[in-house]
């Protein structure tokens, strides 16, 4: 019995090292390159198709707006858009008729003056006005031009610097007027302000122009001639410039 099993295991590792050395691939096809190559059918019909990129997936930068947000932006330019055109609307208003006024005769002439120097022709006109009743604070008047000097130096060290001696032949003349308002409250509070820094003769009364007022209308202005008439104007700080509200008197 012992010889019949040795002989078995001699025969088993006998094949196995028959199979290892390649002895027995006469009886089995081989899986070996390059001999496996050799047995492929039509080779040359094989076409290789490579595989195609994956595409990169697209990157949508955090800070892009999404539909939602890029109308909302739009819903919020268009209200900011219309004020725009508001604004250049009221500009060009102003440029196209530009008013400034109200002149007494000789304010008038000495302001007309100074405007020849940019020769606005016919773009520049007068308007009369005809002046209501006011309400103006002031100061009575005094002895003569020297008084009325000295009371203007007094109220100057006081710190008011916003009057005017009145020379025009009225019987204000040599007075100070410290301004001129449209309603009876806005004078009242004038007077009071100038009360608490120390003008103690300033006066509340109806002022009744005896003239009409002279205004001007400048149209067809460039910036560069709207800038000019205002540093003009500042020459003269009781005028207003304005929008023009009334027709040319020619």
């Amino acid at each position: 019995m012992l010889k019949i099993l040795f002989g078995l295991l001699l025969l088993i590792n006998g094949g196995l090292y028959a199979f290892q050395q390649g002895w027995l691939d006469a009886w089995s096809p081989s899986s070996r390159e390059p001999s496996r190559l050799t047995q492929q059918l039509n080779p040359s019909q094989l076409k290789l198709i490579p595989v195609p990129a994956a595409k990169p997936a697209a990157v949508v930068p955090s800070s892009a707006p999404t539909a939602v947000n890029t109308l909302a932006a739009v819903a919020t330019e268009e209200p900011e858009a219309e004020k725009n055109l508001a604004r250049a609307d009221k500009i060009s208003n102003v440029l196209a008729c530009t008013e400034v006024g109200n002149f007494d005769a000789a304010e008038a002439k000495r302001f007309e003056t100074q405007l020849a120097s940019l020769t606005l022709g016919e773009r520049l006109t007068r308007r009369a006005i005809q002046e209501s009743a006011r309400h103006m604070v002031y100061i009575p008047p005094q002895a003569d031009k020297d008084a009325a000097e000295k009371k203007a130096g007094e109220l100057k060290r006081l710190g008011v610097n916003d009057f005017f001696v009145i020379q025009d032949g009225s019987a204000l003349q040599w007075g100070i007027s410290l301004g001129i308002f449209k309603s009876e409250e806005a004078a009242r509070n004038h007077l009071n302000a100038l009360n608490q820094k120390g003008v103690r003769s300033a006066r509340m009364g109806t002022h009744s122009p005896n003239a009409n007022k002279i205004a001007f209308q400048l149209r067809g202005l460039d910036t560069a001639a709207k800038n000019s008439v205002v540093k003009i104007k500042g020459n003269f700080p009781r005028q207003e410039l304005r929008e023009c509200v009334g027709p040319a008197a020619g």
